[in-house]
Formats: structure tokens, C-alpha cells, sequence
């Protein structure tokens, strides 16, 4: 098994990676560069994640090498006894060859920070560029970075020249490498233990809210009614900017040498405003320079810029609009259905999504009533303990785990009181569990946080290019510090435990923080502490209340603003609920015409020609009957006529439009002259 459990680790967490990407990305639309500069980004991080708990068995095994070769021992197949206490050093299951460990290390974490520190920056601003050209993209890149890279290379190069010019320093290359690391640790812990301290209280008391019903609810009509002013704006904003494209469009004619840049943009616009331009563009007339005013290319730059923004943003309004409609609807009935004499799960609308079998099958209505009615709310407060009880475990091991004697970091203390056994499953556990919920923590705030409309990860394939790329350089620039932390946390860190021992690979790829001696003995221990400030903030919604006082308008119940928006966002969910329930009762209506009158059409038709010849011959012989009595008869006819079409639901005049009657579209028009107009699709009144 040696070297396997590393293998199949570095397999399972590439597809892990390519999953959650695919969720938050769009492999067809975005750029191959960005996909896959956003997806090792991922990965490394990832990967350090799950490969570390292997590091820390491995280098606990190879420290009862070091006690045993120092001590009489006699050796016995694959473990080594020691001679005073027979005690036993088995080699683990997930043992890593001695070697490979510092060789991985070193590649994953150089990697990882070229791509945080050069290329994703730098990709980021080639993303957001809106150039038409490869150089021009490249040149707008670099203008913007300049500044970037420029106060980097200037404090570094300041830190240079007071090394050199002071005689009391006399570093070399590996000390000098250990201070950028140290710089880029102490950078990303800053920011560390921001994202813990919101993660550590948010994550539970998101689950205990997710038991209750009524409170998800008025969450979601909340976010409705912020939603709508959201993709009403997307909305108007689009519309602007394809005005400024059709202008743009009109002035600049076929020969123009800028009519490529323009064509280019055109691409970028939705289907039904290409359409529309194309239909009102005159390419036969050639462009004028002394008469007219054309833009600039700077400035169809700048147009191309806002067009794929605006897209993008009206793009996923829509598309989470409709996600937030099925979550109302789906939360609408679950309240429904709470109070089921039968229980069993009765949906208002079917899934416009064809549902597995096999799903089908085992997921019964029965079975879905159980466990959205009855056990899903439990098991989301037993969930919530759970995940409250190691929020406090953390945050207790944050404030001591510096203490050596007595050790009174639990997460320290488990580990130890294994290593005595060498019970290296149970060591990787404790290290897996550990990690992993610091890393869901912190990972989870990064997916959550939104900055404006400049940087927010929105699910169902809605991230554009900048904030995929964002969230590549926000992994690789915290999970190095969250990796030290967790090491400082089991007293596997030689600093933390000042015992000279041997380090595990991580930690010495990261090298010895005593160059800095005030940010390993200050910094990196006391800095952490202040989790407790953050969780208790976190904790009041401190953060929540001020960008509420600010305008930014934030899920409160106490407040009133959200009264008004949950009000406001019911009325959309009820009027979209009203709108949709018409469409599919027009559905079923038209299919069961169809049902009913389909197989009648040829003899309806024959029935209507001859219908028609009665009728003629009629009219011939009957030419000097009174007007009034025709004029009764014919009222008759309609009135039986408009009795026919009483079945129709009346129209709300709340809906968006008039259209959604479906008889408006298939039953025709009547005419005062007594025929009826557009009858061949339904063939409904052909009897009459």
C-alpha cells in the first residue's frame, strides 16, 4: 500500500475540483485559459488539504524510527520493537517512501504561488479586457498590473538594499526565501482568520435556521424581492447599452475599418437584439469621414467592456430568478403538506426536469413527506450541535494551543494521546476531520461573501471569468497559513511545540520561522486569539446591522425594511405562482382538445364543406326574409358561441401580459359577419 493512499487521493481530489467547478463555471462559454487556471488553482489547494493528514502519520511513524535507532532495539518484519518497553512501531497503512513527501510539497505550494502572486492577476485583467485582439488584450493587462507588481517589487527591493547596507544581516538565499514565505503566510492568515470567525458561528446557525420552516420562507421572500430590483436593473442596464450598440451599429457602415471591432461586439449581444439591428442596418450606404462623427476605438473598447458585463448580469438575474421561484414553490409546499391527513408529498407543479427512475423508485411521495416533514428538520439540529460543538473546540484550541505544559489544545491532545498507541487510522481521522472543517469554514465564506457586482460565485454555471479567478488567488493565498494554523493546533509545528523533533515535510518545505522571531513568537500565536472577537461579532450580526444602518438592505427581523420587502417579495412569488398555474392549465386544456378532437379531423372537415354548401343554398332561397329576424337569429349564435368560451379562467390584470389565455391564441376570433377566423389548429367549432 505504499504510496497508494497518495495516489488514489490525488484522483479523487482532481474530480472533486472539476465537479465544484463545473457547478460555478460554464466549460462551453468561458475561456479554456480561465477554466483551467481556475481548476489547478483549485485542485493544489484542495490537494494540500487532504494529502497533509498522510504528511503528519508519515512523519510520526518516522519519529519511532528515529527513538528506536537510538535506542537498543531489535527489528521484526515490519515494525520495529523497542528493547526496553517492547513497544511496537507499525508501519502505517498510508505510509509515504521517504523523499517524495518534500519533493510533492515543494512543487504543490511554488505552484500554487505563481498562480496566485503572477498568473491569475494577470489573467484576471486579460479576462475583463475589451480588446479585440490578443496584443491588445495583453497590453491592457499589463498597464493594469503594473501598479500591482510595481509596489511588490518596491517594498522587496527596499527590504534589499536595508540587507545590504546593514552590517548586523548577513542572510542567504534560504533565509531570504523563508521571509517571502513568511510575508505571504502572514498575509493570508490576516485575512484567515477573518473568514474563521464568520465560518466558525455562520455554518451551524445556517443549519439550525435551515430546520425551520417558516423562517426559510420569509428568507426567500426576502431575497425575491431584492432579487427583482436586481434583474430590473440588469435589466435597464442591458437595455441602455444595446441602444449605445445600435447607434454605434448605424454610424459605422460595412467598409469602415472599424466595422470589425463593431461585429465583434454585435457577436457578444443577446439573439433578439442581433436580429433586431441587423433588420435596421442599411450596409449599402458607404461612411462619409468629413460628415459624420465616428467613435474611437478606445471607445468601442470600452462599449465591448460593458456589453459582456451587462450580458453576463442579465444572464444570471434570469437564470437565478427561476431557481429562487422553484425554492419559493418548493418551501410553499412543504408548509402545505406539513398538515397531510394521507402523507404524502403533493407538488404544486411537476419538475420541468425529467427525474431519474431509479430516484422515482426508492423516492416515493410517502418517503419524501417522511423526510421533509418529519426527519429533515431533526437531523438538521442534530447537524447544528454537532457542528456548534467544534466551533467551540476550535476556537478554545485557537487561544491555547501556544500552552506546551499543560497541553491544553484538545485537537493536541487527541493526536498525542494516539500517538502513544500508534494508531495512525485514527491519527489520520482526527487530522482529516480537523482540516476539513476548518477548510469548510473558511472555503465556504469565500463562496458565500459578495462584493457588489465585482467579485460573487453564483452557482448553476453563472460565474464569470474575474470572480472564478479571484477565487483561485483568495485558495492558494489561504490555504498555506490554514495549514501551518492546523499543524500549530496538533502541536505538530516545531515552533508551536518547541521540542526538537522531527518536522513534518510541510513544514519544512515552509522553513524556519526563527529568521523573523517576532512574527513566529508574536504574530503567528496572539494573532489568532482574535477569532473570539470575530465569532462573538459574528454572532450579534454586528457586520449585518451595519450595512443595514448603511443602505445595503440585510435580512433582519427585527427590522422593517425587511417586513416590507418579505411583503413585497410574496406578492411576486404569488403572482408568479398565478401566472404559471394558467400556463399549465392552458397546457392541459389544449392537450386534452387535442386528445378529444384529434382523431375527428377528417371527418369534421368533411362535415364542414358540406356545412358550408347547406349554408350557401340557404342564403339563396331565404335572400327576402325580414332583417330583424336575422338579426335575432344571429344573436342567438353568438350568444351559444360566447357560452362555448365561458369556460376560460378570466385574466388577472396583475400578470405581465394578456397572452396567457390559451383559447386567445387557439379558439380564433369571431367577426361581427358570423365566421370565425384562424380555426385550423384546434377545429373546435367546426361542428357549429
Amino acid at each position: 500500500m505504499s504510496g497508494a493512499a497518495l495516489g488514489l487521493e490525488i484522483v479523487f481530489v482532481f474530480f472533486l475540483a472539476l465537479f465544484l467547478l463545473h457547478r460555478y463555471g460554464d466549460f462551453k462559454k468561458q475561456h479554456r485559459l480561465v477554466i483551467i487556471a481556475t481548476l489547478l488553482a483549485w485542485y493544489l489547494c484542495f490537494l494540500i488539504v487532504f494529502i497533509l493528514p498522510l504528511d503528519v502519520s508519515t512523519t510520526i511513524y518516522n519519529r519511532c524510527k528515529l527513538a528506536v535507532n537510538s535506542s537498543p532495539a531489535e527489528s521484526n518484519g515490519s515494525y520495529v520493537t523497542l528493547a526496553p518497553s517492547k513497544q511496537k512501531c507499525f508501519k502505517p497503512w498510508s505510509y509515504i517512501p521517504d523523499g517524495i513527501m518534500p519533493i510533492f510539497w515543494r512543487v504543490v505550494y511554488w505552484t500554487s504561488q505563481f498562480l496566485t502572486w503572477i498568473l491569475l492577476p494577470f489573467m484576471q485583467s486579460y479576462a475583463r479586457s475589451g480588446g479585440f485582439s490578443i496584443t491588445g488584450k495583453i497590453k491592457t493587462a499589463l498597464i493594469e498590473n503594473a501598479i500591482y507588481y510595481g509596489t511588490y517589487l518596491l517594498i522587496f527591493g527596499a527590504f534589499l538594499i536595508y540587507v545590504a547596507v546593514n552590517p548586523n544581516f548577513n542572510l542567504q538565499w534560504n533565509q531570504l526565501q523563508t521571509i517571502g514565505i513568511a510575508a505571504a503566510n502572514t498575509w493570508g492568515l490576516f485575512l484567515l482568520v477573518l473568514l474563521l470567525g464568520y465560518g466558525l458561528v455562520e455554518i451551524p446557525r445556517s443549519h439550525w435556521n435551515g430546520a425551520k420552516r417558516g423562517y426559510l420562507l420569509m428568507k426567500t421572500y426576502f431575497k425575491a424581492a431584492k432579487l427583482m430590483t436586481e434583474k430590473a436593473d440588469a435589466e435597464e442596464n442591458l437595455e441602455d447599452i444595446m441602444e449605445e450598440v445600435r447607434k454605434v451599429s448605424e454610424s459605422i457602415k460595412y467598409n469602415h475599418p472599424l466595422r470589425k471591432c463593431v461585429d465583434t461586439i454585435l457577436k457578444k449581444c443577446p439573439t433578439e437584439y442581433q436580429e433586431r439591428m441587423g433588420r435596421n442596418m442599411d450596409d449599402y450606404e458607404d461612411f462619409d469621414e468629413r460628415q459624420n462623427s465616428y467613435p474611437s476605438e478606445k471607445s468601442l473598447v470600452k462599449l465591448h467592456k460593458q456589453v459582456i458585463y451587462s450580458v453576463q448580469r442579465h444572464r444570471r438575474t434570469q437564470v437565478q430568478w427561476q431557481i429562487l421561484l422553484e425554492q419559493a414553490f418548493y418551501l410553499e409546499d412543504v408548509a402545505k403538506n406539513e398538515t397531510s391527513a394521507t402523507r404524502q408529498f403533493v407538488h404544486t407543479f411537476h419538475s420541468q426536469e425529467p427525474e431519474n427512475k431509479i430516484i422515482q423508485y426508492f423516492y416515493t411521495p410517502t418517503v419524501e413527506w417522511y423526510w421533509e416533514c418529519l426527519l429533515r428538520p431533526w437531523f438538521y439540529r442534530v447537524l447544528a450541535v454537532v457542528l456548534a460543538t467544534f466551533s467551540v473546540i476550535v476556537v478554545w484550541s485557537e487561544c491555547t494551543f501556544f500552552s506546551t505544559k499543560p497541553v491544553l489544545s484538545l485537537f493536541a491532545v487527541f493526536i498525542q494521546l494516539a500517538e502513544k498507541t500508534y494508531n495512525y487510522i485514527y491519527i489520520e481521522m482526527a487530522c482529516f476531520l480537523t482540516i476539513f472543517f476548518l477548510s469548510i469554514c473558511v472555503y465556504s465564506t469565500v463562496f458565500r461573501i459578495r462584493v457588489f457586482n465585482y467579485y460573487y460565485l453564483a452557482s448553476h454555471h453563472q460565474t464569470d471569468a474575474y470572480s472564478l479567478l479571484f477565487s483561485g488567488m483568495l485558495f492558494c493565498r489561504l490555504t498555506p497559513p490554514l495549514c501551518l494554523n492546523f499543524l500549530g493546533l496538533t502541536h505538530m509545528d516545531a515552533t508551536i511545540s518547541h521540542k526538537k523533533t522531527q518536522p513534518t515535510a510541510y513544514t519544512s518545505i515552509m522553513g524556519s520561522m526563527r529568521v523573523l522571531s517576532f512574527i513566529a513568537d508574536g504574530f503567528y500565536i496572539y494573532y489568532p486569539m482574535l477569532v473570539v472577537i470575530l465569532c462573538i461579532a459574528t454572532y450579534f450580526s454586528l457586520g449585518t446591522r451595519c450595512l443595514n444602518l448603511l443602505g445595503f438592505q440585510q435580512f433582519m427581523g427585527d427590522s422593517e425594511m425587511t417586513s416590507d420587502l418579505i411583503d413585497e417579495g410574496k406578492e411576486l412569488i404569488r403572482r408568479e405562482k398565478r401566472k404559471r398555474q394558467r400556463q399549465e392549465e392552458g397546457e392541459n386544456r389544449r392537450r386534452e382538445w387535442k386528445e378529444r378532437y384529434g382523431n375527428r379531423d377528417d371527418s369534421t372537415r368533411n362535415r364542414a364543406v358540406h356545412t358550408d354548401q347547406k349554408e350557401s343554398s340557404f342564403t339563396e332561397t331565404n335572400a327576402n326574409r325580414s332583417l330583424s329576424k336575422y338579426t335575432r337569429s344571429n344573436g342567438r349564435t353568438e350568444r351559444d358561441r360566447i357560452e362555448l368560451l365561458q369556460d376560460a379562467e378570466p385574466l388577472d390584470f396583475n400578470a405581465d401580459s394578456v397572452n396567457d389565455d390559451p383559447l386567445e391564441s387557439d379558439s380564433g376570433r369571431y367577426q361581427p359577419g358570423g365566421r370565425y377566423l384562424s380555426m385550423s389548429r384546434s377545429k373546435i367549432f367546426d361542428d357549429v
